[in-house]
């Protein structure tokens, strides 16, 4: 790349070719316009740049391209922090945003988040809440490694996928990984390398709980025993512990039954949840902790109310809640995660029992996607909510909040109410979770526009430094 000029050049008099970046996408490009109005998306270029780019792919309404010289760069622009990323043939596709500034990064996300509330949703927050940030390096707790053995390299190799491509980075460190992780993939490979399932191992899964390290191989063939052996041997000199997945998740084993427990804490409210390394939990342990604390400190449950936990998981957030609220309700759609929810929630009050017990918890599962409004009043009043859906979102949960709103108000086209409906009142309060700034303004345009309600926060949670990945949380109340 092509060092920035040192003196600003009038726009009239840029050379022809030169692109203004003026913003970033949702997948970590710059996005610039041609003199004739084309959009054009180049990877590798920030917001504010003067560019030349290479157009690899093009349609009536805009192009695609790579950056080829910058000549005004960005004064976010850095240097990356890991030896794999970039714009290179087997670059490491795992990060796309190193080369911006980790505060610029959340600004862009905070961005996307208010442009999707406004644009997608018709709502805007009252108020933007200060983003919630951690550890840029170091934070990845959970990851899914692919193993491939390269016949043409005689190696193998251990990692993300590279850029745009089917084929496994050839990494020998990662930053955005614990550090005792990053420094174990070179003897990773070196062990797959070494067993005769080297052709059959596909996949390593990485988890990572508050004292244990745990790694889940993928094998499609038995293991000898020999290869079991060099596992051993592995875990004990790295100080990991290894399980075996012959199939699905649900065959999903420890290699030796005696090992420790995976589990994190949440030591603001005495919480220890144990899980299983195929279970679901936050990515980023660090900002987990701030992000409950938060949400809690925005729900504002009191003694003598009931609270419902919606998409509840494990009880990451279902169990801190039941240290302040009368009675909690967790909804979630795993009958396995349920379970283990039920197990955290008695493990936990066992720890609590001379303390402060928790309150009175029940867990149900249920399809949270096909949920009515005779659903929602069969589960009962309760005073404030708490949703924390994945990727698609809470439509279904939120639309029956706005169907028993509308019959309430006599709206043509609305559905009758439910039986039992009468009594039933809806939340006061709603703290929403999100993963997907899209979901998150669809849902936030129906609880504002057709369920009675006003947005009076939202801001975004930096989960995933270095991605374009937009975690965020909104807080909903009724008007």
């Amino acid at each position: 790349m092509s060092d920035p000029t040192e003196t600003p050049i009038p726009t009239n008099e840029w050379p022809q070719g030169w692109l203004e970046v003026t913003s970033m996408d949702m997948d970590a490009q710059g996005v610039a316009r041609k003199p004739d109005g084309k959009v054009v998306f180049i990877d590798g270029a920030l917001p504010h740049e003067l560019v030349t780019a290479n157009t690899h792919r093009k349609k009536n309404n805009w192009e695609q391209a790579s950056l080829t010289a910058i000549h005004r760069e960005s004064s976010q622009r850095v240097r990356p922090g890991c030896p794999h990323f970039g714009l290179h043939a087997g670059a490491c596709g795992g990060c796309k945003m190193q080369h911006l500034h980790v505060a610029a990064q959340v600004a862009v996300k905070q961005r996307v988040l208010e442009d999707n509330l406004w644009h997608l949703g018709k709502v805007k927050a009252e108020t933007i809440m200060r983003p919630i940030e951690g550890p840029a390096w170091g934070y990845r707790y959970r990851a899914r490694l692919s193993v491939r053995y390269v016949i043409k390299k005689g190696q193998v190799l251990v990692g993300f996928h590279e850029r745009k491509s089917r084929y496994v980075a050839d990494m020998e460190v990662c930053p955005v990984l614990p550090p005792h992780v990053s420094a174990m993939l070179v003897p990773l490979r070196a062990l797959i390398a070494s067993m005769e399932a080297r052709d059959t191992c596909p996949q390593i899964e990485l988890a990572c709980g508050d004292h244990v390290t745990a790694l889940v191989l993928r094998h499609l063939e038995p293991l000898s025993a020999d290869d079991l052996a060099k596992l051993r041997a592995f875990a004990a000199e790295q100080g990991v512990q290894w399980w075996l997945q012959p199939k699905g998740p649900d065959t999903v084993k420890l290699l030796d039954a005696e090992s420790e427990q995976l589990s994190y804490a949440l030591p603001d409210f005495g919480i220890t949840m144990p899980f299983k390394p195929t279970d679901f939990t936050q990515v980023n342990p660090h900002i987990n902790r701030v992000l409950v604390s938060r949400a809690l400190r925005l729900l504002d449950a009191r003694k003598q109310e009931r609270v419902i936990d919606w998409f509840c998981g494990l009880g990451n957030f279902t169990l801190p809640i039941a240290t302040q609220a009368r009675e909690v309700l967790g909804i979630e759609g795993s009958e396995a995660l349920v379970a283990r929810s039920r197990e955290n929630y008695r493990y936990n009050q066992a720890l609590t029992a001379e303390g402060q017990p928790l309150a009175s918890t029940a867990f149900v599962a249920r399809n949270l996607f096909e949920m009515t409004p005779e659903m929602l009043v069969a589960d009962g009043v309760a005073d404030k909510w708490l949703v924390d859906p994945p990727r698609e979102g809470a439509f279904a949960l939120a639309k029956a909040l706005a169907d028993i709103h509308q019959a309430r108000l006599g709206a043509e086209e609305a559905p009758a109410l439910p039986a039992g409906a009468e009594g039933w009142v809806p939340p006061q309060r709603i703290v929403y979770v999100s993963c997907n700034p899209a979901t998150l303004a669809r849902d936030a345009g129906l609880l504002v526009h057709q369920a009675g309600y006003r947005c009076v926060a939202a801001g975004v949670v930096n989960m995933f430094p270095h991605t374009a990945h937009v975690e965020s949380m909104a807080v909903f109340e009724r008007a």
